[in-house]
């Protein structure tokens, strides 16, 4: 009988240590998480206990793959079902970047001093990340087309945040064969102003900034939204006309892209406002001059600093009533000490002084005392 107790002891201890041992391998739910994410269309952060799922859905335009990125907190546990994914530990330490439209986001998170590489710094405009580069504290790392390999792995950054084209990518292929991690950032393929600001969320993610990266983003939304609800006062709709030649075709933004939505919210007529596409439009000099010889004003016409400069690339240009009346206004003026555009480096970022800066230019009584920051009137 003893015998018979014992060995029924030793059963049941063995059922509950085989079902402890399958407790421990038994995977937590995931439980749903909200998107923390309002305006992108392209960005999607989820936040966990000890970790984040942040997902790139557009990382370019057209794109069927989705990159997913689990970000991990110090001691978080990532369940199974994410290990396949590349895993980041953050807050990051060291980052390069490819595109100057995420350097803002750094200097205002207040991490710049993290950037330890960038592709052509000439392109870096902002006074504090120049002064990085010109104390040597930020290295150049080539060309987006041609990343130095040899020079990201003497840095060894904690990530790499690069963009694609197309899913094409044998560059950050072979860095991430060399044992580099890399993520795509898909800002660029945001439309709306608002859009592409909200990516600032992005790089608060990786710093375990969030609550700073949405408290900013919450300042620029409303910045936006209240500059919007001024513009709505206005009494009349200009008439707008942008682009410039370029290899005998005129470029113009197609209407559901992003510089058309601000000439839209400013409360203007931009002539190809009904047009479909997130692109560039490529016209006649002929077809432009018949729609457009007397708007009211020509907004970004290309790199030119000035009438006369333009005049001498094409005496045709004087024939627009716009530039008779010189109401003709450039984001060429306002350069960084090495010739990089301040408009491409911050407009994204902070849509809200750009919108400010249109409405200066159609309906200047409303904001009396806003001073032009991006667009300079061409004399």
């Amino acid at each position: 009988m003893k015998f018979v107790q014992n060995t029924a002891f030793c059963f049941f201890a063995f059922l509950l240590f085989i079902q402890c041992k399958e407790g421990t391998k038994k995977e937590i739910p995931i439980v749903n998480s909200k998107n923390e994410i309002q305006y992108a269309k392209g960005l999607e952060i989820y936040k966990y206990n000890g970790y984040s799922i942040l997902k790139v859905t557009k990382p370019w335009p057209k794109a069927k793959a989705i990159f997913t990125y689990i970000l991990q907190e110090k001691n978080g546990k990532i369940p199974d079902s994410l290990k396949k994914f590349t895993i980041i530990p953050i807050p990051i330490k060291s980052i390069v970047v490819t595109s100057t439209t995420h350097i803002p986001a750094l200097e205002l998170l207040g991490v710049e001093n993290t950037l330890v590489g960038f592709p052509n710094t000439d392109f870096i405009s902002s006074k504090k990340t120049r002064k990085l580069i010109d104390t040597g504290k930020i290295r150049e790392v080539g060309s987006n087309e041609t990343l130095n390999t040899e020079v990201l792995i003497d840095l060894q950054p904690d990530i790499i945040v690069s963009f694609g084209l197309t899913d094409s990518n044998p560059t950050l292929d072979n860095l991430q064969k060399s044992g580099l991690k890399v993520m795509l950032d898909g800002d660029w393929t945001e439309n709306s102003p608002l859009g592409k600001a909200e990516w600032i969320k992005f790089f608060g993610a990786l710093y375990g900034l969030d609550s700073k990266a949405s408290s900013l983003f919450s300042n620029i939304e409303k910045e936006y939204l209240n500059t919007l609800e001024i513009a709505k006062k206005a009494t009349s709709r200009p008439t707008v006309l942008s682009g410039s030649l370029y290899q005998e075709q005129w470029f113009v933004p197609q209407g559901e892209c992003w510089a058309s939505f601000f000439l839209k919210d400013a409360q203007s007529n931009y002539l190809w406002s009904a047009t479909k596409g997130t692109g560039s439009l490529s016209l006649s000099f002929e077809t432009v001059l018949e729609k457009a010889q007397n708007a009211d004003f020509w907004i970004a016409p290309g790199d030119f600093s000035s009438l006369k400069e333009m005049s001498d690339s094409n005496p045709h240009y004087c024939e627009f009533t716009s530039f008779k009346n010189k109401k003709v206004y450039s984001y060429a003026l306002n350069k960084g000490a090495k010739g990089g555009t301040l408009y491409f480096e911050w407009s994204p970022t902070r849509p809200d002084w750009v919108l400010k800066d249109l409405i200066k230019i159609f309906h200047p009584e409303l904001v009396p005392n806003h001073q032009l920051f991006f667009l300079k009137k061409l004399e």
